[in-house]
């Protein structure tokens, strides 16, 4: 069947699409298709709960995209790849870039190993719109502060390329033998968050896709504004797709790019694209600065006098802190994995400069439950609000969470839903149910301390002591 056509090996990773997928297209207008993805279970960071629940379900719609030609394997990626392709005498192996620095030492190391056995290995740049090797300054450094790296770096390189259709034609080479199931991964096993995760999201390409399209026609317009408003559908919710390569930043920018021409505000889609200009930051500062996920950017925060008080940890992951605006954000994470973006820095400031624990636990944290977790965004956005990072907020901005709960859920819409608990208190003490007369708890059925906690910290204080830590570096 396979005789005189060449045979490819694509090895998939985050990219689980079969449209604008550049390896697996260079590989089927070459030949024969052999797809393979390799659980990696000696990788030094493992995915959260969450994340591999997301990846059951992706591999699950690829392996139905590919009429169930996909090969599943466990173990050292550049073992089972010679492998594969010494026992099939394949001599082509294409996958797609990626920019986590474990993977990239990685990456290098197979291309070599392959290319002296003799065999073809080429890598594609499909997970950015740029190469974070190629913007740089005029100096020919990083970049290390976003408006610029942005706008004179991204802005003015050459354009990102158009996205490319599914194969038109793609032929699977038609050999399981030694590939396991998807189940036998055991990426469900013990996953607490099975059942409730799958009321909520659809995992897929065209889940994918329809987000997107669904984001153009109601959400797009508007966006500047409604981006900030946890109780509005006014986010993309794009990010755990973008992160499992279930869509293409490419297929997104030149989407977004077509629907400001058309009848979107320049406002509204300009916001949109530097918000993807923003992630194309995050991937510039993990690639150039390997350890920002563990290690202050700012060395000045290395003598920060952290305190860790596991009551207070353990309150703030449960969402029973007595901060309301917090809690919200917690048990949104809790019930659905996932947060508003704008909540994720309130309940990000409030562990750090509140409660003073240290950034990287929360980034633990956030990489255990949500579905988009992502080693650049969520290193570099978590240090952002710690003030260590790149381009930070400086220490002393810390975020109010009552006047961040007055300001962008006035009426309590998201609040109310996430703590019900407070469903009857009056907009006036929604976000500060301390300082509500008895007879206002009374008539909201709130008893501070039985059926919601009172605040484990006092804000003024707590920010107080925040800032003199920060004086004393």
């Amino acid at each position: 069947m396979h005789e005189g056509l060449q045979v490819s090996i694509v090895w998939i990773r985050k990219d689980f699409r079969l449209s604008d997928n550049l390896a697996l297209h260079h590989a089927a207008k070459a030949g024969i298709v052999l797809p393979v993805f390799i659980y990696n279970d000696t990788a030094s960071l493992k995915m959260g709960s969450v994340s591999q629940w997301w990846l059951h379900h992706s591999l699950k719609d690829l392996h139905s995209s590919l009429e169930n030609k996909l090969q599943v394997y466990t173990g050292n990626p550049e073992e089972k790849l010679f492998e594969l392709a010494t026992k099939h005498n394949i001599k082509h192996v294409y996958f797609n870039s990626s920019y986590e620095p474990e993977q990239l030492a990685q990456d290098k190391f197979i291309q070599k190993s392959l290319q002296n056995a003799g065999i073809v290995c080429e890598i594609f740049h499909s997970q950015l719109l740029w190469d974070p090797a190629k913007i740089v300054t005029g100096y020919g450094t990083p970049y290390k502060v976003y408006t610029p790296f942005y706008q004179n770096g991204c802005l003015h390189a050459d354009a990102p390329r158009f996205p490319i259709a599914k194969p038109e034609k793609l032929v699977c080479y038609n050999n399981t033998q030694n590939s396991i199931s998807i189940d036998a991964l055991g990426l469900l096993e013990n996953n607490t968050w099975n059942e409730k995760l799958s009321t909520i999201w659809t995992v897929g390409e065209k889940a994918a896709q329809d987000r997107l399209k669904s984001f153009i026609a109601h959400g797009l317009e508007g966006y500047k504004e409604n981006r900030n408003i946890p109780s509005l559908d006014g986010t993309s919710r794009l990010s755990a797709y973008l992160h499992f390569g279930q869509i293409s930043v490419n297929q997104v920018w030149y989407a977004v790019h077509k629907a400001s021409a058309k009848n979107i505000p320049v406002q509204d889609s300009s916001c949109y694209l530097s918000e993807i200009g923003w992630r194309e930051f995050c991937y510039n500062l993990l690639f150039n600065f390997p350890e920002l996920p563990h290690k202050n950017f700012n060395a000045k925060f290395d003598a920060f006098p952290w305190v860790y008080n596991e009551e207070f940890f353990t309150a703030w992951k449960q969402g029973n802190t007595g901060i309301p605006i917090v809690d919200a954000g917690m048990r949104e994470l809790a019930q659905t994995g996932y947060m508003h973006n704008r909540v994720r820095m309130i309940v990000a400031s409030f562990l750090i400069k509140n409660l003073g624990i240290d950034w990287r636990l929360g980034k633990d944290w956030f990489w255990e439950c949500l579905v988009d977790a992502d080693l650049a965004n969520n290193s570099a956005n978590w240090q952002w609000v710690a003030g260590s990072g790149a381009d930070a907020a400086p220490f002393f901005r810390i975020f109010n969470p009552v006047l961040q709960g007055e300001k962008f859920d006035p009426h309590g819409l998201y609040t109310r839903k996430y703590v019900p608990e407070l469903a009857l208190m009056p907009d006036k003490y929604l976000y500060k149910p301390w300082m509500a007369p008895a007879n206002i708890l009374k008539q909201a059925c709130v008893s501070l301390g039985k059926n919601y906690p009172a605040p484990i910290v006092e804000l003024d204080v707590s920010r107080n002591k925040a800032l003199a830590a920060y004086k004393s570096l």
